[in-house]
C-alpha cells in the first residue's frame, strides 16, 4: 500500500506542476502567453498525469480488496512484482493516451484566434480554435476518458462493494472499524478525483461552457493533488504521532 501511495505523491506533484507554475508566472507576471512547443508539454504531462492516476486508483482499490477480502493470498495476488508491474502498466497506458491526443491535437489546423479561454492548454478548449470540423476527434476523447475513467471507477465499485460486503461480515469490531478507515480514506480521494473530470469530460459538449470547465478545472488541476497527501497523513497514526511530536517540540521551545 505505501508503494502504491508513494506513486500516488509522485503523479500528484508532477500533475500539479504540469499547470499550476505556468499559470502563477502569468498571473504575477502579467503575461497571458505561451509557446505552441510548450503548449503541447503541458498537454502530454497533463493527460498522461491524469490517465496514470486514474488507474493507480483503480490498482489501489484492488489491493485494499485483496488485503480484506483474501488476506492470506495478499503476499500472492500483490506480490512486489505485481507491484511494479501494475505501476509500470499505469504509467505506460497513461504515456501512450498522453501521447496520442497531444500529437494529434497539436496537428490539427489553427485558423481562428489563437486565445484559449482556460488557465492551461486543455486540449477541449483547444479545438474550438481549429477551423476544421473535430466531431470525429471528440468522440476519440470521450472514448478515452471511459476507458481512463469509466472502466477504472466501474473496477473501484466492484471492488469497494465486495469489501463493504466482506466488512459487515466480520465477527471483529475492530477489525470492521480498521477496514472501514482504510476505505474510506481511499473512497475520499476518489471521490475527488473522479467527480470533477466525469462532470467535465464525460458531458455532453452543448451542455458545457467554457467558464464551467474552468471552475471545475482548479478541483483536478490545484485542490485534488494538493488535498490527496493530506487526507491520507490525517488517516495514519503514524504520521499523526510525529505531527504531535513536532508540535510539542515547538511549543517546548516557546517555552
Amino acid at each position: 500500500m505505501y508503494f502504491l501511495l508513494s506513486q500516488l505523491s509522485l503523479m500528484d506533484l508532477m500533475y500539479i506542476s504540469s499547470t499550476v507554475p505556468k499559470m502563477v508566472y502569468n498571473f504575477l507576471s502579467g503575461q497571458k502567453s505561451i509557446s505552441f512547443l510548450s503548449c503541447g508539454v503541458q498537454s502530454f504531462f497533463f493527460v498522461t498525469m491524469a490517465s496514470s492516476e486514474g488507474l493507480l486508483l483503480a490498482t489501489m482499490a484492488y489491493d485494499r480488496f485483496v488485503a480484506i477480502c483474501h488476506p492470506l493470498h495478499y503476499h500472492i495476488y500483490m506480490s512486489k512484482r505485481m507491484c511494479v508491474k501494475v505501476i509500470l502498466g499505469s504509467w505506460t497506458l497513461g504515456s501512450l493516451n498522453g501521447l496520442v491526443h497531444t500529437v494529434y491535437a497539436l496537428h490539427l489546423p489553427y485558423c481562428r484566434s489563437r486565445t484559449i479561454s482556460h488557465f492551461y492548454c486543455d486540449i477541449p478548449a483547444m479545438l474550438l480554435l481549429v477551423c476544421t470540423d473535430t466531431w470525429v476527434y471528440e468522440y476519440m476523447i470521450f472514448f478515452s476518458a471511459v476507458l481512463v475513467l469509466l472502466l477504472p471507477f466501474l473496477g473501484i465499485t466492484l471492488s469497494y462493494g465486495r469489501v463493504i460486503f466482506a466488512v459487515f461480515h466480520m465477527g471483529s469490531k475492530e477489525g470492521r472499524r480498521k477496514a472501514f478507515t482504510t476505505c474510506s480514506t481511499h473512497l475520499t480521494v476518489v471521490i475527488f478525483y473522479y467527480a470533477p473530470f466525469a462532470f467535465t469530460y464525460l458531458r455532453p459538449k452543448n451542455v458545457r461552457s467554457p467558464e464551467e470547465d474552468k471552475n471545475m478545472a482548479v478541483f483536478y488541476t490545484i485542490l485534488t493533488p494538493m488535498l490527496n497527501p493530506i487526507i491520507y497523513c490525517l488517516r495514519n497514526k503514524e504520521v499523526l504521532g510525529a505531527m504531535r511530536r513536532v508540535c510539542g517540540m515547538f511549543s517546548s521551545r516557546k517555552k
